[in-house]
């Protein structure tokens, strides 16, 4: 039985259509990451399973259990918002223990709750002190300590590290993960970026216009995306679409394609230049350092922009020609309507 599930979910603002027949099983103990660009449902998803909106249809299940009617208050559900939402007049050990205390719990049991979330999550120094003795980290910690205290059914977590530096959410996406494996609770995250959705999920839901495009494992949805949204929304840099047209140089990627193709996709880390023979015909326009790997920003000969990520010791400069070449294992066959032939033909 799955902890959570979306049967025919939408969800309409006045004549605005925002959710679109969403169904989804979130199994027990999963983390489950909704991704997509702004506008695409998630958070608005996010909200109707914490009871926080009413769909227009559909119905929402918990351990088999219908919860469409029953408030946000009784769902099981404790939620984390991008803005951290703590009382800056109240202690670290206050601010955790506040809704415990509103529902009537003895002090006792929420001094134990309250001392064990702050343990779990390196608080039990900071427990004295107010938010603003707190830096952005801490602060989204207390935030995370307040929903475990709930001991809630589902965590859901709008977006919570934007507020934060690069840095920093680098070093909560690892705390993140760690708290997931250690509660071993069913987690739901909203998120844009596509790198937190792929270092922290069990699996992905790729969204767009209040559609599922595709559910998967990050390497599931890497390797064989079903369509160019989800092929260009997960990984980074996003993979190069290439019409076939641009292709005759590269007769082998143009006579095993599958009927129907209209472009190929390559990622950039995919791609290998050769000193001679058949491929594509890259002229370099830029070159970005990044440490362990360079990018290569270049066109083809028809204005196709390409990018390449090397690793640093690929001597590449500005103007300069390339040959191209990849792998048949690592092209990707889209048809006119940019659904993914893999289906039809495993390369």
């Amino acid at each position: 039985m799955s902890a959570l599930e979306l049967k025919g979910l939408t969800k309409s603002f006045d004549s605005t259509q925002v959710i679109r027949g969403v169904n989804l099983q979130v199994e027990h103990g999963e983390f489950m990451v909704f991704v997509g660009p702004s506008g695409c449902g998630k958070s608005t998803l996010l909200r109707l399973v914490a009871g926080l909106e009413s769909p227009t249809a559909g119905d929402i299940l918990m351990d088999g259990e219908p919860v469409t009617a029953v408030s946000a208050a009784d769902r099981g559900c404790a939620m984390v918002f991008q803005s951290y939402a703590l009382y800056p007049h109240m202690t670290v050990y206050a601010n955790m223990a506040f809704g415990l205390e509103n529902i009537g719990e003895s002090r006792s049991s929420i001094q134990g709750k309250v001392r064990s979330a702050a343990e779990l999550l390196q608080l039990s120094s900071l427990l004295e002190r107010k938010p603003t003795q707190l830096s952005g980290g801490q602060r989204q910690r207390v935030a995370i300590g307040r929903a475990i205290v709930r001991n809630p059914k589902v965590f859901l977590f709008d977006e919570p590290l934007s507020n934060l530096d690069a840095e920093l959410r680098v070093s909560m996406r690892a705390e993140l993960r760690e708290l997931h494996r250690r509660l071993k609770s069913t987690m739901i995250y909203v998120t844009h970026d596509q790198v937190e959705a792929m270092t922290l999920a069990d699996r992905i839901v790729v969204l767009r216009d209040g559609r599922i495009e595709q559910v998967g494992t990050p390497q599931a949805l890497y390797a064989h995306p079903v369509n160019t949204f989800v092929a260009g929304f997960i990984g980074s840099p996003r993979m190069n679409f290439i019409p076939l047209s641009a292709c005759q140089a590269w007769p082998e990627m143009i006579g095993s394609r599958p009927h129907g193709t209209t472009q190929i996709g390559v990622r950039p880390e995919h791609f290998s230049v050769v000193a001679e023979g058949q491929g594509l015909t890259l002229t370099v326009n830029s070159v970005e350092y990044m440490g362990a790997h360079s990018l290569v920003q270049g066109t083809l000969a028809d204005g196709t922009p390409v990018a390449l990520m090397w690793g640093d010791a690929v001597a590449a400069s500005e103007g300069q020609t390339l040959k191209l070449q990849a792998l048949p294992q690592h092209v990707h066959s889209f048809d006119a309507q940019g659904q993914s032939l893999a289906t039809k033909e495993r390369l």
